[in-house]
């Protein structure tokens, strides 16, 4: 993992104080709450339907057991409300049919960040302090600047790796760091980097894209990909250079930013991201980022280019930590090792395939923990649970866990002899439920449980339809299936690329959800990145899960042998998925015209 410096360390713990300084002055009233809103939202503070949410930056999803364990004591010390603000939100959400809002937990989402819904703003600064503690923060985790940078949760140890991508991105999250150029976007900007042969960054879908990759000479240099999104207006990302030398990807990336800073919208936050203002020019927005690409080359001198340098000194910091003991059997001996190891749990069977994954090292392996269970919404965890995760990677993944894209977490440095014994330890804290890639391992926003924007609640959406496939075998046979939740139109739970994409809209003041099919995140599985296609009206939400076995008893009848959900359908087209889902509709249930 990167290693802050002092300066990066002084950095975050006088933003913290400055934080302290301008909410003491909003408490005392000697700062409006219009004045104070960018301050906050520069350090990730919103105020959403019933109380702050704090959004902390966990970038390229690398996150050590220290830093875990502070997320803990923030779930466990600070995620509580005070009693007459939940009364409130409980009385409103008790007329939605939501018995109870879980507080003292963090939410991990799909770009890798970790969320907060109840942090009282009379506490937030003692919060920014305890994650100064830790090298943590919420710096541009909100506002119209350059985000969180993303990655591939592999980065690193991934046997299809081409490059290691950790090194860039630190170096761009040092770059992009309150650029004072792009500190006021036209709208928000998110990056995704990825330097695996299989995109599981989801780059196609982000602002800019980043492949790192090798020439025919061998040489490093990046892919750029430009104008993806979704919301909407789903748009994938085009290509604006094939191959870009490793050294220069700052000098293109400002020119990108500045094209995108002088002509995106500003009138209108529905037409202002990157996507509209590239989709709307074509050609001519290429071909004004390269002519200012080549100034910025030619009359400001490059920079920022990368030096070799620079490189070595932050590639540095993500050497393979030291494993004790060293351990290099063969492969045959692993294979024979994992095989003894309880080889009557059919469950431990399914755990090796679905939740480990193969390693750079032979005698290492990745292990994703799972955080989609029953009772909770996905991608949440308990202070407790958040103790666990920090154990398990102190014990066996030399202190260090990932975020990863679909809100799990992952253990990259686990080895292979330590298997059984990881096993046993995560099924007893409840993170073994070998749903990795299935159906319930689905990806889920807060909605309108939690969000002011949301149209719908995506929570007892996701609740419903994992009660309903709780049965192992019958998961395991329906294999692997993207099914993505948003609770809005501004698409947090990604459902444009999901398999199956389920979008909460109102109508009327009612909830009503729209169900799409075919969307596609970039990943080996998925193939192509595309949106999926809405299958027809809008369903009620007593429906939907009725809606989703009809889609699944489809794609059993009409499946080949081993043919995948996404494949089936491919093949056999969205009309017999269609038919399906509205023979599905309750006849009592009429959405408004």
């Amino acid at each position: 993992m990167y290693q802050y410096t002092d300066f990066d360390r002084q950095f975050v713990r006088q933003r913290a104080a400055q934080y302290r300084d301008q909410l003491q002055r909003h408490l005392a009233g000697q700062l409006s709450g219009d004045d104070f809103k960018p301050l906050r939202l520069q350090n990730g503070w919103y105020v959403q339907r019933y109380a702050p949410m704090l959004r902390v930056a966990v970038p390229y999803g690398e996150v050590s057991s220290a830093q875990l364990r502070v997320l803990a004591i923030i779930a466990r010390d600070y995620d509580q409300p005070e009693a007459q603000v939940y009364q409130t939100a409980s009385r409103a959400q008790a007329k939605l049919g939501t018995a109870h809002l879980p507080t003292g937990y963090a939410h991990f989402t799909t770009r890798q960040n970790a969320q907060f819904n109840w942090i009282p703003l009379d506490r937030s600064a003692d919060v920014m302090d305890l994650l100064a503690s830790v090298d943590m923060h919420g710096i541009q985790t909100s506002g119209n600047c350059i985000r969180n940078i993303t990655s591939d949760e592999r980065a690193g140890i991934a046997v299809d790796e081409i490059v290691d991508p950790r090194p860039f991105c630190e170096i761009l999250r040092q770059w992009s760091t309150l650029h004072p150029e792009f500190a006021f976007l036209p709208r928000k900007f998110k990056i995704a980097v990825s330097g695996a042969q299989e995109d599981r960054a989801a780059t196609a879908w982000h602002d800019v894209g980043l492949h790192v990759l090798r020439d025919e000479q061998g040489e490093v240099g990046f892919k750029v990909l430009v104008g993806g999104g979704m919301g909407r207006t789903p748009v994938i990302a085009s290509t604006l250079r094939a191959f870009l030398p490793w050294h220069q990807i700052l000098n293109y990336l400002e020119a990108v930013v500045r094209v995108y800073n002088r002509w995106g919208r500003r009138d209108n936050i529905y037409k202002a991201r990157i996507k509209i203002l590239v989709k709307a020019e074509g050609q001519r927005f290429t071909d004004e980022v390269e002519t200012e690409y080549q100034q910025i080359l030619s009359k400001d001198g490059a920079p920022h280019t990368i030096t070799p340098a620079e490189l070595a000194r932050v590639s540095a910091n993500f050497a393979q930590p030291a494993m004790a003991p060293a351990y290099q059997p063969g492969e045959d001996s692993i294979q024979a090792l994992l095989r003894a190891a309880d080889e009557t749990d059919p469950e431990y069977i399914r755990w090796l395939k679905q939740n480990v994954a193969a390693h750079k090292n032979p005698s290492l392996r990745a292990v994703t923990l799972s955080l989609k269970r029953l009772g909770q919404a996905p991608g949440d965890a308990t202070a407790d649970q958040l103790d666990r995760a920090a154990e398990l990677a102190d014990r066996f993944s030399a202190g260090e866990a990932r975020v990863t894209h679909d809100q799990n977490l992952l253990l990259p440095w686990v080895s292979a002899e330590q298997l059984p014994a990881l096993w046993q330890a995560a099924r007893r804290h409840g993170f073994a439920k070998s749903n990795i890639r299935l159906l319930t391992d689905m990806i889920a926003c807060p909605g309108g449980d939690f969000c002011a924007l949301a149209n719908a609640r995506s929570i007892p959406i996701a609740e419903a339809i994992t009660e309903r496939y709780q049965d192992m075998d019958e998961l395991h046979d329906l294999g692997e299936i993207d099914l993505h939740i948003s609770g809005c139109i501004n698409s947090c739970g990604h459902h444009h690329s999901g398999h199956i994409g389920i979008l909460g809209v109102d109508k009327d003041g009612r909830e009503w959800y729209q169900v799409s099919l075919g969307g596609s995140d970039g990943s080996a599985l998925s193939g192509a990145a595309a949106p999926g296609k809405v299958v027809g009206p809008s369903f009620g939400a007593a429906e939907v899960p009725d809606v989703i076995e009809a889609l699944l008893d489809t794609y059993r009848n009409e499946r080949l042998s081993a043919e995948t959900f996404v494949a089936t359908l491919r093949r056999v087209g969205l009309e017999p998925f269609k038919l399906a889902a509205n023979s599905a509709r309750h006849s009592l249930v009429a959405e408004p015209a």
